[in-house]
């Protein structure tokens, strides 16, 4: 597979996941407006200099009630009044299709910068509702129809089916929310990072960590969450009049150097059919994370320094391990047990904590997992920081997985 063109990170930003927008009497286009100008002063350009903005949203209509995000760039920035904007939704990867979109018109040199922010406003609404809500990624009316929590409720069925493929542990399920919530301890932005947990939280004690759905648990659960992130792109022409003039070089400055991106059928059970027999249970999940590291030019996964992964619920981080070649097929646990996957480990897995103890706000999550890559191997991380990280890579789920995408973000050659 030929190697990805290089797209260059300028800049980005992130709100602080633990606010609730909504309590504090703002809006959808707040969030927008603050994200943008934080941005642009982060990447320490002017407005103007934005050529077309991409979105990253999945269901602004119900939260929010509002369409067409796009259209907010002109009101932050009279500047932009007349730029080209694209919204993206895939649900959960909402943000990380926006992002394949900019890099697209990169590629094609019809632009040389871009703006990608992907926001969600969530905490707006009683958890019941907003679990119907997100429930508009599962297939409508087809699975999922006799539970209160579509989700915990789908990722109750993949870790069932772990179960039958593999055996599966919930000592290790529940050691990696354990892991993301320590390490979101030690981000600024994160949601939980002053929550306090009892011992025994992380057990399978019902009064300490209460069933959602079948055999997930509260603490296996990813957050509802408020929140923006966003990144300026640019061509390597642009980047590299940008770092003559910060006193870089073209090496110092992060990059996408590859990505990979699979869709699969929308019903949970017929991608499990498909995989029937086989050791992983989502083939084109593995396949993504394969296609964004050979495309960066590598050879192996352990030849980069970390995963920033999807963990909408523990299970979906123990399928990224085994799928992304960390381990064999049902041998996830393996990583868990040996410490492979702490930030002090020989392949970190979400070192900012991640959704579970990060947050998820889910058009903005794709974008936010190449933020933190970008500030892990420029050093930028502060107290997530890895040591000596060059290269990471992204893992971002759509539903139950229907859709997958993948970044390497690194610096150097």
């Amino acid at each position: 597979m030929s190697t990805s063109p290089s797209i260059y990170i300028l800049g980005g930003s992130q709100t602080d996941f633990a606010r609730n927008w909504a309590r504090e009497g703002l809006g959808l286009f707040d969030m927008f407006s603050e994200c943008l100008i934080e941005a642009i002063d982060n990447a320490g350009i002017e407005p103007e200099r934005i050529e077309v903005g991409h979105v990253g949203n999945f269901v602004a209509e119900l939260f929010a009630r509002q369409g067409l995000v796009g259209g907010f760039f002109g009101h932050v920035f009279p500047e932009l009044a007349m730029l080209p904007t694209s919204r993206h939704e895939a649900a959960c990867a909402s943000g990380s299709i926006a992002m394949m979109a900019a890099m697209r018109d990169i590629e094609a040199g019809h632009y040389d910068t871009a703006c990608v922010l992907g926001l969600e406003l969530m905490r707006n609404v009683d958890g019941r509702t907003g679990a119907e809500y997100l429930g508009a990624a599962a297939y409508a009316g087809q699975e999922a129809t006799g539970c209160d929590f579509p989700w915990p409720f789908l990722f109750d069925r993949i870790t069932r089916e772990y179960e039958e493929r593999h055996g599966i542990n919930s000592e290790h399920l529940n050691r990696i929310a354990e892991i993301n919530f320590a390490n979101a301890r030690d981000n600024l932005r994160a949601q939980t990072r002053n929550w306090a947990f009892t011992e025994g939280a992380f057990s399978c004690d019902d009064a300490l960590n209460p069933v959602i759905e079948g055999c997930v648990r509260k603490q296996d659960c990813g957050q509802i969450t408020d929140g923006a992130a966003c990144l300026i792109l640019a061509s390597e022409k642009v980047a590299r009049e940008y770092a003559a003039v910060q006193g870089l070089t073209l090496k110092d400055l992060p990059r996408i150097k590859g990505w990979g991106h699979r869709s699969a059928p929308l019903l949970l059970e017929h991608k499990l059919e498909l995989s029937k027999g086989q050791g992983l249970l989502f083939p084109h999940a593995a396949l993504t994370m394969q296609e964004a590291v050979a495309r960066a030019g590598f050879s192996e996964l352990t030849d980069l320094d970390g995963l920033e992964t999807h963990d909408c619920f523990t299970v979906t981080e123990y399928m990224a391990i085994d799928h992304s070649g960390l381990t064999a097929p049902g041998e996830s646990w393996q990583a868990v047990e040996e410490g492979r996957i702490t930030r002090d480990g020989d392949f970190p897995i979400n070192p900012s904590g991640g959704l579970i103890g990060l947050g998820h706000p889910v058009g903005a999550t794709g974008v936010r997992m190449v933020l933190d890559c970008a500030r892990q191997v420029t050093g930028r991380a502060g107290g997530y920081q890895l040591k000596n990280a060059e290269n990471m890579l992204t893992f971002n789920v759509g539903g139950s997985t229907t859709t997958c995408a993948s970044f390497v973000v690194g610096v150097g050659g």
